[in-house]
């Protein structure tokens, strides 16, 4: 089991976009786990359903779209309704990233991370709020904590993450009257196949360790948890919130630690 605590999900209805691996992935074996139904979607039939393997398939239901097509985004969200008749938690993962320097980064850079990032985002919301509206149901993005400050060479992934921030407190406020709650997750530095690389070089994850107050990196089962507490009744008073996941990295100024000697 993903969580250790129980939440009541028998009956709801589940979506998570980008649910092949990683965050994705977790999030959508932790809401299973808790008895939701889920439908899973992202641009690879395979690892979609190897994600929800072990599952009976009246509990699952798997959509192949890319999120940056509008079409088959909404023909997507068409047939979840068509087969399960409600939808009451939106998972907001799918995301990209890269590097980007303004002396080389060019519109077709921008336009990849952008497209994913916050434009098929906005799109899926205003897809799903109908069904949201009738559950009173809840979206919950994934953000980054990349959102909330500057980072080296990422200034297109933070712009959009940082975008993705203010629309969700915005949307939380046009929506919280018609009961629908609306947050996001900003991870810090999660362990995924896209990370792993970057992990295996010895300096560079001595300096990240030098950043974690909790002295490791996240887990994607991290951040599944967190998720199944923000769509939860538990968090009834909850909305408009980006909350870190990030093992204290965020808390920090910018200083370096102290010399280990001294700790």
């Amino acid at each position: 089991m993903i969580a250790w605590a129980r939440y009541p999900y028998q009956g709801q209805v589940v979506l998570v976009t980008g649910a092949g691996t990683g965050i994705g992935r977790a999030i959508a074996r932790a809401f299973l786990e808790q008895d939701a139904t889920v439908a899973v979607l992202g641009r690879t039939a395979e690892t979609l359903r190897e994600a929800v393997s072990g599952f009976g398939p009246e509990r699952v239901h798997v959509c192949v779209a890319d999120m940056t097509d509008p079409d088959e985004l909404a023909a997507a969200i068409t047939s979840i309704g068509s087969v399960f008749g409600r939808l009451d938690v939106v998972i907001a993962n799918a995301g990209a990233s890269g590097p980007s320097r303004i002396d080389t980064f060019d519109d077709a850079g921008w336009e990849r991370v952008r497209s994913v990032n916050l434009d098929a985002v906005i799109r899926l919301a205003r897809l799903t709020t109908p069904m949201l509206r009738d559950s009173k149901g809840t979206f919950l993005a994934i953000s980054s904590i990349a959102g909330l400050r500057g980072d080296w060479n990422q200034f297109a992934y933070n712009a959009t993450k940082a975008g993705l921030n203010v629309f969700i407190q915005s949307l939380a406020l046009d929506l919280g009257g018609e009961g629908i709650r609306v947050n996001a997750i900003a991870p810090g530095f999660t362990v995924s196949r896209l990370t792993q690389e970057r992990l295996d070089d010895p300096e560079f994850a001595e300096r990240l360790m030098d950043r974690i107050a909790l002295d490791r990196v996240g887990f994607p089962e991290d951040i599944a948890r967190a998720a199944l507490y923000l769509a939860s009744p538990d968090a009834g008073y909850i909305t408009g919130v980006i909350l870190p996941v990030d093992g204290g990295t965020s808390a920090s100024s910018g200083t370096p630690r102290p010399a280990r000697s001294y700790r």
